[in-house]
């Protein structure tokens, strides 16, 4: 008989470096895991500090404001990034771009009034006054916005006037 499917370790030697290298092979393949797998991107701590105020910073703010103070009369670039810089500035739903003077040119030759009357009916996907509450945003300051967003692109309209003041009511007797 032939000794063709007999054993491979023959010796000590060859018995005790079979066992070693079961042993310690896997070892060393684990450790060189654990250090790729820890060799990634190091973070400096003041910017993973930074990042983490980033994520977890708030989505909103609350405005809490005295409702008997008087108004203060919003400027029309102020209403312009409150109300309508969501569509104007990137032409969402066929809205002219801001300060793109080829998507306002028919508009602007059509004059102010008839405009800011688009903007309080509405038109096209823009709801009526852009979608503002009057509580948020008064008449005055929708012209505002409506002269700055025209005057971005060429217009030349002049600012509108403020309303005149309401008297006080003269107290009782």
């Amino acid at each position: 008989m032939s000794e063709e499917h007999g054993n491979l370790i023959k010796n000590t030697k060859q018995l005790s470096i079979a066992v070693f290298a079961s042993f310690f092979i896997p070892l060393v393949i684990i450790f060189l895991l654990i250090v790729y797998v820890s060799s990634g991107k190091k973070t400096n701590p003041d910017t993973s500090e930074k990042a983490t105020l980033a994520l977890i910073k708030p989505v909103g703010q609350l405005n809490f404001r005295d409702a008997s103070a008087p108004r203060e009369a919003q400027s029309g670039e102020a209403v312009y990034k409150a109300v309508c810089a969501s569509c104007h500035n990137s032409g969402a739903a066929g809205a002219p771009k801001f300060a793109v003077a080829s998507t306002w040119g028919g508009r602007i030759g059509t004059g102010f009034d008839a405009l800011y009357a688009s903007v309080m009916k509405g038109k096209g996907a823009m709801p009526a006054r852009g979608g503002a509450s009057p509580a948020d945003v008064s008449d005055y300051e929708i012209a505002r916005a409506v002269v700055y967003l025209a005057n971005s692109a060429g217009g030349k309209f002049a600012e509108p006037k403020a309303p005149a003041e309401k008297p006080a009511a003269a107290p009782a007797k």
